[in-house]
């Protein structure tokens, strides 16, 4: 089985020793993103929304990177600091799907990285 590293720069630079997804096979496996902005470098936490729909593209560039988009993804995993939140950022997930939505958990978490409120990794078949 052949494994190709993704890596974009319209999406933000891993903060670790890691890769923003991994191609194995046809299925892709892309590392939790945050709201970090890829012009200016700093996290969009101006609301919760904000946050979420900036999660969501920097995922959405990564998938791009890899030839795909948001309908193949098949499994999401959300980990959230407040589960108070859980009601706005399914409203901005669930609108960059328009059918046959992804199966996923919502884990709340106690901390994420650069004090991230939420983050999310998916995984994508071609």
């Amino acid at each position: 089985m052949t494994k190709s590293i993704i890596n974009t720069p319209n999406a933000p630079a891993p903060i670790g020793p890691y890769n923003q997804a991994v191609l194995s096979g046809n299925t892709l496996y892309v590392s939790g993103a945050i709201a970090i902005e890829v012009s200016s470098g700093h996290m969009i936490q101006t609301d919760i929304e904000a946050e979420t729909h900036q999660v969501m593209k920097n995922l959405g560039e990564i998938l791009k990177a890899a030839n795909m988009d948001y309908s193949n993804i098949v499994k999401s995993t959300i980990f959230v600091t407040d589960l108070g939140n859980f009601a706005k950022i399914n409203a901005v997930y669930g609108s960059y799907f328009k059918s046959d939505f992804p199966a996923r958990e919502t884990v709340q978490v106690s901390a994420l990285p650069k004090a991230a409120n939420v983050e999310i990794s998916v995984i994508a078949v071609k």
